[in-house]
């Protein structure tokens, strides 16, 4: 629902364009309805069905498909509710709360884009050679902030009837002034503000920084920013899923060769046994080639040297399973029992050849 009837501001740009602003106050939880809607999609759906209903939508309406419905203005609403929704998926996951009651603005800006336009870097200022235009553009800017930083210190050396200065912090502030340099302008700019008393009772005063602001030191600034923008939009790095998925195959592999060791008795085997085992750890040999392959992909891809793997040693798995896995029970006593039995027989044999033997001697 509107709120406010939409203003229609007509901006005259530079070169004469006409520029037409569109301004409408919305309340932010029916802009994310809308949002919803316009991707056909459930307004309770994750990020995962947002992205699949997005692709699927972009397919028909983006102008080069050669579909029936191909549309230049559905395919930008369409794109701009969907940076909407993941921005709105971005702040949830970062534990940030939004008033869905708060009024928003949406602005729906339509121009025709100019065509004679030779530079669209550097704001358009300068000519010459690239190098040029960057020296001329710079010197705009140094320019444009000495006339800030003119006007602003004008603006403050009018003190207002209601503004209270602590006695001596006045000429204070001004010792370590100086005429040249960027970064003394602002120091002289952060001196004013603390003599105001602008940083006090700050939110967050004392507290530590928010997790997501936090960067690994040992990777560099693109890759940091990339994975951060793949995070914001659902899609995990192709090394983290791989790894993942390295250590589910050698704990499944674990788990069978636990499984087969459980169906044998313990160490050491006898003859049949070991026979068994090994043909087993042969037909787990194909399943340990599969796995290297993967590690070998995962050391191609990873971004860390200490992240790499080493290759894994079906042997030593093996060999570790069969020392302290759970072994049958059942097998261990019959051939205790047995070798029992043959040693009561070859005890007895003896008794009675020697009983024979004096038998003889007083015969």
């Amino acid at each position: 629902m509107l709120t406010n009837r939409p203003r229609i501001v007509s901006l005259v740009q530079q070169y004469g364009i006409s520029l037409h602003l569109r301004m409408v106050h919305t309340r932010r939880g029916e802009l994310y309805n809308k949002c919803y809607r316009l991707l056909g999609v459930n307004e309770q759906s994750d990020q995962n069905t947002v992205r699949n209903a997005y692709i699927a939508l972009v397919k028909k309406l983006h102008p080069d498909s050669g579909h029936p419905d191909a549309s230049a203005e559905r395919f930008q609403e369409v794109d701009t509710a969907f940076r909407i929704l993941q921005e709105k998926f971005a702040k949830a996951r970062r534990g940030i709360v939004e008033d869905m009651q708060e009024q928003v603005k949406v602005y729906d800006i339509k121009h025709t884009a100019p065509q004679h336009r030779q530079y669209l870097s550097f704001d358009g200022i300068g000519y010459g050679t690239p190098a040029q235009r960057q020296k001329q553009y710079q010197a705009v800017r140094a320019a444009k902030a000495q006339e800030r930083v003119l006007e602003h210190r004008l603006s403050k050396a009018q003190a207002s009837e209601t503004a209270l200065m602590k006695k001596g912090d006045y000429f204070k502030k001004h010792e370590i002034k100086t005429k040249y340099g960027y970064d003394r302008v602002v120091e002289d700019l952060i001196q004013e503000a603390m003599s105001r008393g602008d940083f006090s009772n700050l939110s967050g005063f004392g507290k530590p920084l928010p997790d997501h602001q936090s960067q690994n030191p040992y990777v560099d600034f693109t890759t940091h920013k990339i994975n951060k923008i793949m995070l914001d939009n659902g899609f995990t790095p192709e090394w983290i899923t791989l790894h993942k998925d390295i250590r589910q195959a050698v704990e499944t592999l674990k788990e069978d060769l636990g499984r087969l060791r459980a169906k044998l008795g313990p160490v050491p085997l006898s003859g049949q046994e070991e026979r068994q085992w090994e043909k087993w750890i042969e037909q787990q040999q194909e399943e340990a080639t599969k796995i290297n392959k993967m590690i070998d992909k995962f050391n191609l891809i990873v971004p860390m040297m200490n992240k790499q793997m080493v290759q894994l040693n079906l042997e030593r798995i093996a060999n570790d399973v069969l020392a302290r896995g759970t072994h049958r029970e059942g097998p261990q006593d019959d051939r205790q029992g047995s070798a029992t039995k043959v040693t009561q027989n070859d005890t007895t044999t003896s008794r009675s050849s020697i009983l024979g033997f004096i038998g003889s001697l007083f015969g």
